[in-house]
């Protein structure tokens, strides 16, 4: 609960009191101190004291700022209509006009995105009705440290709900890799096969020893789990990459 508490005595003295916090926005499950109490009703207030996005499982699905944390991973901000960051970032291009900060009161705001294994986003925005408040000298000024305090905040409370991983990073064989690449290009096992000089059956084994690495079911899962774990590198795998060093 001490960073929570930071949290919120950061946003008083930045000028900037009203906080949301969410440590999956993928999941309707909101933030909770340690007695069950979501923190949305014991520490953090918000600007629109009415509205209860917590208990909207659709909220996320409209907002905003959630939909900058889910395409950008580092700190950005709202101010007068515009959305900046410390450098031109393109996937907030174009964010502001799906915005609709008015209808919640927000004058501005400092939208922190939190980028965890295994795919979890959290985010926490430190917000204010003013619309005087220099909201991109503030960012400048507390940027860096707000992206720190939100990482440690959620990887905190992840360990403390028994979410984070326990187990060491899978590790794949270079010919595995090389299988679920191409099934991650849409390849069937046939076309794999011929791809890179092996039997159709050995793909199949490569797959499937994949996924029981990964602990998943299936060809789409098995993709899907190495993508978000970086196994997977952006990119086309190279016709006949390893030929010569099958595993």
């Amino acid at each position: 609960m001490d960073l929570a508490y930071a949290v919120a005595a950061r946003g008083e003295a930045m000028g900037m009191p009203y906080i949301a916090v969410s440590a999956d926005i993928g999941s309707p499950e909101p933030m909770q101190d340690s007695s069950g109490q979501p923190l949305a009703e014991t520490l953090f207030k918000w600007v629109d004291p009415e509205l209860a996005y917590w208990k909207d499982r659709a909220f996320a699905l409209r907002s905003g700022f959630v939909r900058g944390a889910r395409t950008c991973a580092e700190p950005f901000y709202f101010e007068n209509g515009k959305v900046g960051s410390w450098r031109h970032i393109a996937a907030l291009d174009g964010l502001a006009e799906t915005m609709d900060a008015d209808a919640y009161g927000i004058g501005g705001a400092i939208i922190s995105p939190c980028h965890l294994p295994s795919g979890v986003i959290g985010a926490i925005v430190w917000a204010t009705p003013d619309r005087s408040l220099d909201v991109s000298a503030v960012f400048a000024a507390h940027a860096v440290e707000l992206h720190v305090l939100t990482l440690k905040l959620m990887a905190t409370y992840h360990d403390f709900r028994g979410a984070s991983p326990t187990d060491l990073a899978v590790t794949l064989t270079r010919r595995e890799t090389q299988c679920l690449k191409w099934a991650a290009a849409g390849k069937t096992d046939h076309e794999i096969a011929t791809i890179i000089g092996i039997s159709q059956p050995t793909v199949r084994f490569h797959i499937t020893n994949s996924s029981r690495k990964l602990g998943v079911s299936g060809r789409s899962q098995a993709v899907h789990r190495a993508t978000t774990l970086a196994i997977l590198a952006a990119g086309r795998p190279e016709r006949g990459f390893l030929r010569a060093n099958a595993a």
